[in-house]
């Protein structure tokens, strides 16, 4: 489960309850916001994460900035100072994976489509995040996002030609059902077209609310997933209207479900279902 759901930070212990919660709804892991560069902070909730059995992911962006693929070098440099240091709190956490849109900033648009040198600019930043990655023992999970958020990447296929470029297995690429719904035109083709670098999903429904609930093509997906002989995590994404700066960020105006619980475990429910699998036992 992607805690955006709840804050932009749920390292406190406040946020225990939910963990366990989750727990309880047959989670099996937890996808942990970092926007700062707190170290400590993640060390000490990475404890808590094994105290209830639940493995912690990591996920961030990259803005203006810090934004990898700027014409300025001084700000390119700091979008590689910026993900080394999303890096070291990932580690700090016991991450073995960090996801995101952090090959190319998010809502940052130059009124044009994607160069030829910006394409250059990203892939030279990740090659020099790449071996600081393998030191800490944490893959970048990088997410392409609709053209209304991004416009580096915005397909499976045009993010999987980018991760190939890099050339490091530490940098690999996602798969989200609520960006695909909008660009790609074959779920099943496009998660064929990246099943080679692909190392995470994320599962959200076309209006961020309960999977299962809206228009996202379902069946096909689930049935493209295990045909790709993909194993690796599968996580719930959705947004609320909690939290204001969180709300203008992901343009939710209203609540489309009952309460945050009622959403991860109707979810849970539904994804376990559609993979085909068991209902995990509770402790």
């Amino acid at each position: 489960m992607n805690m955006l759901l709840w804050s932009t930070d749920v390292s406190g212990p406040e946020f225990d309850p939910v963990f366990a919660m989750l727990r309880d709804a047959g989670f099996d892991g937890v996808e942990i916001p970092i926007f700062d560069r707190e170290i400590d902070t993640y060390a000490r909730l990475r404890g808590r994460l094994e105290n209830l059995g639940l493995e912690a992911l990591a996920v961030s962006a990259r803005g203006g900035d810090d934004n990898p693929i700027s014409a300025d070098p001084a700000v390119r440099a700091e979008a590689v100072a910026a993900t080394r240091a999303n890096l070291d709190s990932a580690a700090a956490l016991g991450a073995s994976l960090i996801c995101g849109p952090l090959a190319a900033p998010l809502a940052v648009f130059s009124g044009a489509g994607p160069t030829d040198e910006e394409k250059a600019w990203s892939v030279a930043y990740l090659q020099e995040v790449a071996p600081y990655a393998e030191e800490r023992g944490v893959t970048i999970a990088l997410e392409y996002l609709n053209r209304f958020e991004m416009y580096l990447t915005n397909t499976s296929a045009d993010l999987a030609e980018l991760v190939r470029a890099v050339g490091h297995p530490r940098i690999r690429m996602m798969y989200d059902t609520f960006h695909a719904h909008i660009e790609e035109k074959d779920p099943a083709e496009a998660l064929r077209s990246c099943a080679d670098v692909l190392v995470h999903i994320h599962v959200s429904e076309n209006d961020r609310s309960t999977p299962g609930t809206g228009q996202v093509a379902w069946a096909e997906t689930f049935d493209a997933i295990r045909a790709i002989g993909y194993d690796g995590w599968v996580a719930i994404e959705a947004f609320g209207d909690a939290l204001p700066e969180l709300a203008g960020a992901t343009k939710i105006w209203r609540r489309m479900f009952e309460s945050p619980e009622q959403l991860a475990r109707d979810g849970a429910a539904f994804v376990r279902g559609g993979l085909g699998l068991r209902e995990r036992p509770r402790r």
